[in-house]
């Protein structure tokens, strides 16, 4: 006995997304202006990535290096909260650096390299110096 599978309707509706309002704050990810940037390295002095930020655009952002393979990755995570939370308390992106800088501390697991501050023409560059292949 061969039964005919009725399709359902409901699964040929188009789907509607609408944008929930509300969410937590985070800074912009675009910018096409001049980033101060900071180095975030491991313990052992391996770069992990890199903190960008532009007060201009309200715009911040975390850079993994992938070369640092997966400790990397979930170190840089900490680093992507603490923009997160400075965010959260109305922060400007470029304090927030400056705060990481503050409370950095070497003896962790990661720390921001001394002296590491500087300047890029945007974050693509910030981007590229991370990740250059």
């Amino acid at each position: 006995m061969s039964r005919e599978q009725r399709p359902n309707p409901r699964l040929n509706e188009d789907l509607l997304f609408n944008v929930a309002p509300g969410g937590p704050p985070r800074y912009s990810h675009v910018s096409n202006k001049p980033v101060q940037y900071l180095t975030v390295a491991d313990r052992d002095g391996q770069v992990i990535g890199y903190a960008w930020a532009n007060d201009e655009d309200d715009a911040a952002g975390w850079v993994v290096r992938k070369a640092g393979g997966d400790e990397a990755f979930n170190e840089g995570s900490v680093w992507a909260i603490k923009l997160h939370d400075a965010k959260a308390r109305g922060i400007a992106p470029t304090a927030a650096l400056a705060e990481m800088i503050q409370e950095s501390d070497p003896t962790k697991t990661s720390h921001v390299v001394p002296d590491s501050l500087s300047e890029a023409p945007n974050p693509d560059v910030v981007r590229k110096l991370a990740n250059p292949e």
